[in-house]
């Protein structure tokens, strides 16, 4: 798995263009996939997919990128929880398919993807907040959630970083793209 973080997901041509082109790729892949969703799927699909969603709000109205060393919010608990909250909101939509070998595929290849991209990040982050970003990565793990920092506020929400990272537009985008899923799969089932 390293070779593959080191080569496919440090690719900088690479990650222009899927940074670019994200859109019409997941419009693609949607339409590709859309005859294959399991209408059954679509409650605990959408359970997990709302969960990471509520994950990855909570940490845009947490989150003063660059700005500031966010240590509030879901950040006291681990270092990268957007990742985490993208993981399940993409999770839930495979759930769609009903394929266990897809979703232990995706985790996997997610894995490598986050590794990689974390990497990149910290590498960036450790220059602009230095010795009190060094601290923070002592105390907080990167992936796996524990007890949340003493003396940090876990309940956290700035409606101003929520506008700011454009929480609501990323929820109304996962909402509708749920909602067209949603329809189709339940008038195709009836």
């Amino acid at each position: 798995m390293k070779a593959t973080s080191s080569g496919l997901f440090q690719h900088p041509g690479l990650r222009r263009f899927m940074v670019r082109m994200r859109a019409p790729i997941v419009v693609v892949v949607l339409l590709l996939l859309m005859p294959f969703v399991q209408a059954q799927w679509l409650a605990a699909g959408f359970a997990v997919s709302m969960l990471g969603e509520a994950i990855q709000i909570w940490c845009f109205a947490s989150l003063d990128k660059n700005a500031t060393l966010t240590v509030r919010g879901p950040y006291t608990m681990v270092r990268n929880p957007m990742y985490l909250g993208r993981f399940f909101i993409l999770l839930g939509f495979l759930m769609l398919l009903g394929n266990g070998w897809l979703i232990l595929a995706y985790t996997l290849f997610y894995w490598g993807y986050m590794q990689a991209r974390v990497q990149r990040e910290e590498a960036h982050l450790r220059p602009i907040f230095g010795a009190a970003y060094e601290e923070y990565c002592a105390q907080v793990r990167r992936f796996v959630p524990g007890w949340p920092l003493a003396r940090r506020p876990v309940a956290f929400w700035d409606w101003r970083l929520f506008s700011q990272n454009n929480a609501g537009r990323n929820l109304a985008v996962t909402l509708a793209v749920w909602a067209a899923i949603a329809a189709w799969a339940l008038t195709r089932s009836s």
